[in-house]
């Protein structure tokens, strides 16, 4: 008897640690309490439904309609001519209320290029059709709009104080299960991802799956710090990598999307590329941080203000640019038509450029090239050719060498390729094969050069050691 209350009270001294658990400093803490997180957060969390109603367009050649259209059958059989029919589509989201009159964010890949937005409440009770007052997809926000009134707000969070190692909680419709949370940390902070570069994502191991898209994420005191986004994923299912937009960058878009419509972002006209060890040595910079300028937009803000591709950015109004993905945020963050400080370096001297924001321009399309003559150069190993006057124009250059072969490589994951077109040779443009030939001349075999290079519409240096 003796021997089985000793065992019992073992394992109720486990339990207890198991429970309580301690901090860094030894100190006892209870675990997080997501029941009453739900409690508090959980009614301002809407489910998102979108609908596309299907549509009829002209078919090329009177092709069939849409194989997955019910009546897609009968009209291969009947009348293989008939208009080409687009099937009906829905899409399952979240959201989460921020005005007591019906304002609502959500993600701009749930509502965007839809017919019809319905909004559930989490009584599950209530439904209303949502205006899509405005969308932006490059921050992958959207803001709705349902006509009610004392209706249940998301309080907000600050996602700056968010850390790594943080708990956290994402409450949504993953596969339209409404009102789920689930829970986990914040695995880190300022991610950027390929193709969004306006956004310091946090990442986390919450689980996300479809549906939670456009849901909050919150922190432990029930306050909102980032719409749940996107995963990584290869099976489209959860992996353990979700992605949210921090709550300030989403309420800037909020703000903007009510006021105006639409969002405006700064732009300054250029290009940049992450600084390595190979290139810093290059330029004479001690270390590896700024962004190397790779393409200037011709009669942009920063050419008008002096800057050169090879300058070194190392500063957007006084702040330091540390990791290239800083700066294209910063500039965006300002607005369009202010004044703003460039502190660059240019051949070993540190500069202060003074210019006006532009805004951020369409999209453009793709540059084509074509194939050319060859001249092979044996210090670098490839053949080249210059560009003709119609490619200079397409690309934006005065004067350019296409790389035509390549003989030999310039380096692990940084190599030159046919097709890529050098414009400039370190922190120096060059505007004939003569200054081409010079900016290399005197230079010894087994010494570093950075050429400034374009690949489609990208533009990189590429580190080359002479042989």
């Amino acid at each position: 008897m003796q021997s089985l209350t000793l065992d019992k009270l073992i394992f109720a001294f486990i339990l207890l640690l198991t429970l309580v658990g301690f901090d860094a400093q030894g100190q006892t803490r209870s675990l997080p309490d997501f029941n009453s997180l739900m409690k508090a957060a959980g009614p301002s969390v809407v489910n998102v439904i979108s609908t596309r109603k299907a549509q009829t367009t002209a078919a090329a050649g009177g092709s069939a309609p849409a194989a997955n259209d019910p009546l897609s059958e009968f009209y291969r059989r009947f009348a293989p001519d008939a208009p080409e029919r687009a099937p009906a589509r829905q899409g399952l989201g979240s959201g989460f209320i921020v005005s007591a009159d019906g304002y609502i964010l959500t993600n701009a890949h749930v509502v965007a290029e839809f017919d019809d937005v319905t909004v559930r409440l989490a009584d599950a009770k209530r439904e209303f059709k949502a205006k899509v007052v405005g969308v932006d997809k490059r921050s992958d926000v959207a803001l709705i709009k349902v006509d009610a009134a004392d209706l249940p707000i998301a309080r907000l969070g600050d996602s700056s104080r968010v850390e790594p190692g943080d708990w956290v909680a994402a409450i949504g419709s993953p596969f339209g299960f409404a009102n789920t949370i689930t829970a986990g940390i914040v695995s880190a902070k300022g991610r950027s991802l390929p193709d969004e570069m306006y956004v310091p994502f946090i990442q986390t191991d919450v689980a996300v799956n479809p549906g939670n898209s456009g849901g909050p994420l919150l922190n432990l005191h029930g306050e909102v710090v980032g719409i749940n986004s996107m995963i990584y994923s290869g099976t489209g299912g959860y992996m353990g990598v979700s992605f949210a937009i921090p709550i300030e960058v989403a309420m800037d878009v909020s703000r903007q999307l009510q006021e105006r419509g639409k969002v405006t972002r700064g732009r300054i006209g250029i290009g940049v590329q992450p600084m390595t060890q190979e290139l810093a040595r290059s330029f004479g910079l001690a270390s590896t941080g700024g962004a190397a300028i790779v393409s200037l937009e011709k009669g942009g803000p920063a050419q008008r203000a002096g800057a050169r591709m090879g300058d070194v950015v190392l500063e957007w109004n006084g702040e330091t640019i540390d990791d290239p993905s800083e700066l294209p945020r910063l500039v965006a963050a300002s607005a369009p038509g202010s004044l703003a400080h460039l502190g660059i370096w240019r051949e070993g001297k540190k500069q202060t450029l003074e210019l006006r924001v532009g805004e951020v321009p369409a999209e453009r399309g793709a540059i084509a090239r074509q194939a050319p003559p060859e001249q092979k150069d044996a210090r670098l190993g490839m053949a080249v050719r210059e560009l003709m006057p119609g490619e200079r124009t397409a690309l934006g250059v005065d004067y350019g060498l296409v790389v035509v072969e390549v003989a030999s490589r310039a380096g692990p994951g940084s190599s030159l390729q046919p097709g890529d077109v050098i414009v400039g040779v370190n922190q120096r443009p060059f505007a004939s094969r003569q200054e081409f030939e010079k900016l290399l001349a005197g230079r010894r075999k087994g010494e570093m050069v950075a050429l400034l290079v374009r690949r489609g519409e990208a533009a990189l240096y590429v580190p080359v050691e002479l042989g």
